[in-house]
């Protein structure tokens, strides 16, 4: 087999195709995250919580030269994105609950075992 359809039997698998639109859809919807925490609720709840407890700006907090507040910024970004996509996921979980099925009823075989059963117990 040549190198030409070997990489052609690679690259058009289905999983490799499902990995490149997951990937591609991960990034938009990365997107979508990143925008919602940066202009929605940066600006609702972190700013006001800021400038309350007197850091209206973390990440120029310094000591030493050590910038601290890039750390902590960042930790708080990281937590910020992780509610919101907790959210996010949990909601679409409830969204997309499965459906219960209720128990198939006993099948044929079953139904005559049962009764051999019960007239072996009868005699």
């Amino acid at each position: 087999m040549g190198m030409v359809q070997e990489f052609k039997d690679f690259a058009f698998k289905g999983n490799v195709v499902d990995l490149a639109v997951a990937v591609i859809i991960g990034a938009a919807f990365g997107k979508i995250i990143t925008s919602f925490v940066d202009d929605v609720i940066t600006p609702l709840l972190l700013n006001p919580a800021l400038k309350a407890a007197g850091a209206e700006n973390i990440a120029e907090l310094t000591w030493n030269g050590v910038k601290y507040g890039n750390f902590f910024s960042a930790i708080l970004s990281f937590l910020i994105i992780a509610l919101v996509l907790f959210m996010v996921i949990k909601a679409v979980n409830k969204v997309n609950k499965p459906v219960e099925v209720a128990p198939a009823g006993p099948t044929d075989d079953q139904v005559l075992l049962a009764e051999i059963r019960d007239l072996l117990k009868s005699k």
